[in-house]
């Protein structure tokens, strides 16, 4: 036989109950890996819904208590994220919440969002065109008075490596040295319809896709404007990874590549010189991984903001 709940009926409440098995205070405690929606703007006005997953948290100050109230922070962050798209401003007011729902056990609140925000992208010669799906990870803390918030995202490029390209280069000079001896007459037809083939580019520098996972606190309370960031990287760097490609695209993202030859350190000083110069930046942490074809291995490199 089942009991029916009645609306005045008053339902036991362990976790408020003052005999925690061992007593001591606690860093964070929450939930993790919340399914909700999210409505996000880059910073070039088209709002886009998606699906995120969110952590909520607040510490417990005191030692005795046996937990927190997580249904409460579940459901300001449910009203939060339906209320419109995010904002700097309205997620240090979502932490306030936290904290005034948990008076007197907390006195930190922290919350993490992420996400996938689809950006179209044009190919580079053709009229064609597709989506870039780019990570977001959004971190924030609220500690009394003292908020702070990072935004994470990577950017996915093509880098070719200065060494092997000298090298491909030697090579190539030694075969064209071989296959035209110094006495012979050069017909410039003949050299053109040579380099075209197989024969005439013997080796080829490697490149590899790479990744440049970016960390920063943004200026301002607004929005976040991330698509200007995320462009001017992209641009410095020269080689992003394309979408949709014809075969005028792959060959113009091959000049690209022969254009922007990079070590990992060349990559992280390029992003490190645009992230500078972003006026809506007020600290960034960059990491750049070449995901190497020919190693095992990745080269990276760090770079963060000139103190």
């Amino acid at each position: 036989m089942y009991i029916q709940d009645s609306p005045t009926r008053l339902l036991p409440d362990v976790a408020s109950q003052e005999h925690a098995l061992v007593h001591g205070a606690l860093d964070w405690v929450g939930m993790d890996g919340m399914e909700m929606p999210v409505a996000f703007d880059a910073g070039d006005g088209d709002v886009r819904s998606t699906g995120a997953r969110v952590g909520a948290f607040v510490n417990l100050t005191k030692p005795e208590k046996r937990g927190i109230h997580m249904s409460r922070l579940y459901l300001l962050v449910s009203e939060a994220l339906s209320a419109g798209p995010l904002t700097v401003s309205g997620i240090r007011a979502l932490l306030g919440e936290f904290l005034s729902s948990h008076e007197g056990l907390s006195d930190h609140a922290r919350i993490t969002i992420g996400f996938e925000h689809l950006v179209r992208r044009r190919a580079l010669r053709s009229d064609n065109s597709g989506w870039r799906a780019y990570p977001i990870t959004i971190d924030a803390t609220l500690r009394g008075e003292q908020f702070h918030l990072e935004v994470t995202t990577d950017v996915v490029y093509s880098s070719t490596c200065p060494a092997s390209a000298a090298l491909s280069r030697q090579l190539i000079q030694d075969n064209f040295a071989k296959s035209f001896p110094a006495d012979l007459a050069l017909d410039r037809e003949t050299i053109l319809a040579w380099l075209g083939t197989e024969q005439g580019v013997i080796a080829t520098p490697h490149a590899q896709r790479s990744t440049a996972t970016i960390r920063v606190a943004p200026k301002g309370e607004g929005v976040f404007n991330l698509i200007g960031m995320i462009d001017n990287v992209e641009t410095a760097l020269g080689t992003p990874v394309q979408t949709a490609v014809k075969r005028a695209d792959e060959q113009a993202f091959a000049l690209a590549n022969g254009s922007n030859l990079m070590f990992c350190e060349d990559a992280a000083r390029r992003i490190q010189k645009t992230l500078e110069a972003d006026a809506g930046i007020a600290d960034f942490h960059v990491r750049v991984a070449h995901h190497e074809s020919l190693h095992p291995h990745d080269a990276v490199a760090f770079a963060s903001k000139a103190r």
